[in-house]
């Protein structure tokens, strides 16, 4: 890892995973507007380059890297990337995910579970612990683990991917503890449905009361703009109508 230099102290840096598009497009953009530089991680080329140009920001404060999270390395390389440009990093936002359409765990293929638990989870838990190595000696730090309302309330069809959010809800709860006496900071929030490319097509579901990505952006820059004494574990954030009813 790499210590902050002086000439980088005074910038905020936030790592968006998952930034290409979607929850993820949407907090870099809200991220951006508040003055964070950004370096911004997902497997599209062209769609990170859009969320660059939405962002505004010029390519000096706004760092693209390419590469897939299931990769065992990738979260290193990402964590270093950003160090690399940077110097520091103060906000983690662990915003990618990866699901197969909804199928019965009978039926759901092993490459799909590794994948899902790579990119869910594993992925998530080494960025989370190479950031806060990081944060701990900067003395300062924000990690946001975007989980999902199924790691509370399963359903069927979505078993792997409920048991890899509700895994990362633990580990936020169990490293919300060990790391806020070091000034260090970690959050998780569980969105309910969002009308997002993850979600495909279906007649049952009406999109038009699902949430929208900006509005999850807009909760997590409410939830890094909190003050340290009410610093909020977890969030849970619903539309207000359901969207399967």
């Amino acid at each position: 890892m790499v210590a902050a230099t002086p000439e980088s102290a005074q910038a905020k840096v936030a790592l968006i995973t998952g930034a290409g598009r979607g929850i993820g497009r949407a907090i870099a953009i809200r991220l951006a507007q508040t003055g964070f530089k950004l370096a911004l991680a997902a497997r599209s080329g062209e769609e990170l380059a859009e969320t660059r140009r939405l962002s505004g920001l010029a390519p000096r404060d706004s760092l693209i890297v390419l590469l897939d999270l299931a990769q065992n390395d990738a979260p290193e390389a990402l964590l270093q990337a950003t160090l690399d440009r940077y110097g520091r990093i103060d906000l983690l936002v662990n915003n990618a995910g990866w699901a197969p359409p909804r199928r019965a765990l009978v039926k759901t293929a092993e490459a799909d579970v590794d994948r899902m638990l790579a990119v869910n989870l594993r992925a998530p838990i080494a960025l989370a612990r190479l950031a806060a190595i990081q944060m701990v000696a900067q003395g300062a730090g924000t990690i946001v683990n975007i989980a999902s309302e199924v790691g509370r309330q399963a359903r069927a069809g979505e078993a792997v991917y409920a048991a890899a959010k509700a895994g990362l809800i633990a580990f936020t709860h169990a490293c919300f503890d060990e790391l806020r006496g070091h000034g260090v900071r970690m959050a998780v929030l569980l969105p309910g449905l969002v009308d997002t490319a993850l979600i495909p097509p279906n007649k049952r579901l009406n999109r038009a009361a699902m949430l929208h990505p900006d509005q999850v952006a807009a909760t997590v820059t409410q939830m890094v703009a909190s003050p340290p004494e009410a610093w909020p574990v977890e969030v849970t954030l619903l539309p207000l109508n359901d969207p399967l009813a």
